[in-house]
């Protein structure tokens, strides 16, 4: 496993887990030395993710994120651009809802981080010829998207609005 792909994965592992996990665990898991881990949880924390070391192993601290839901349309040809936008700005989309006429509500969690996320998730809905939640509402949809500050989440509005997906 290469290290980005490593690294997204252990923020997964991070953002699950509700105990410290441990860097000889992370290790083992990835069959890497913990050298390694500590190196990943160095770039990590280069990256703004706030990461803390316990005597018990590594915890992800995501008491001070914030989060805003957008109104999204575009065609099913932007998906990944609108998801890089996203990413690209320091976001992190957690979820995918629509407000459907007869079914209500239906949401699909996506843990999007970082541009491979981005480019799995598009992969997976072609080749398996997957039509995106937002078939059902005419384009129309809602991401709840995560990021580290306020600032970020005007950053990611602005991005969508200049590119015309964000509904107001």
């Amino acid at each position: 496993m290469k290290g980005e792909r490593r690294r997204q994965e252990l923020i997964r592992i991070l953002k699950r887990s509700t105990n410290p996990v441990s860097g000889n665990t992370l290790a083992e898991g990835f069959n890497v030395s913990r050298q390694i881990i500590v190196q990943d949880i160095a770039l990590l924390r280069a990256a703004d993710f706030k990461i803390l070391s316990t005597n018990k192993g590594y915890i992800l601290d995501q008491d001070n994120s914030v989060q805003r839901i957008f109104k999204i349309y575009h065609s099913d040809e932007e998906i990944r651009d609108e998801l890089y936008t996203i990413v690209d700005a320091g976001g992190r989309v957690l979820d995918v809802f629509i407000n459907h006429e007869i079914y209500g509500q239906l949401k699909a969690e996506l843990l999007v981080y970082s541009r491979s996320d981005v480019d799995e998730f598009v992969t997976h809905l072609s080749q398996n010829q997957i039509s995106p939640l937002k078939q059902l509402t005419n384009g129309f949809h809602y991401h709840t998207v995560e990021a580290d500050t306020e600032k970020i989440l005007d950053r990611i509005e602005a991005d969508l609005k200049n590119k015309k997906y964000l509904i107001e």
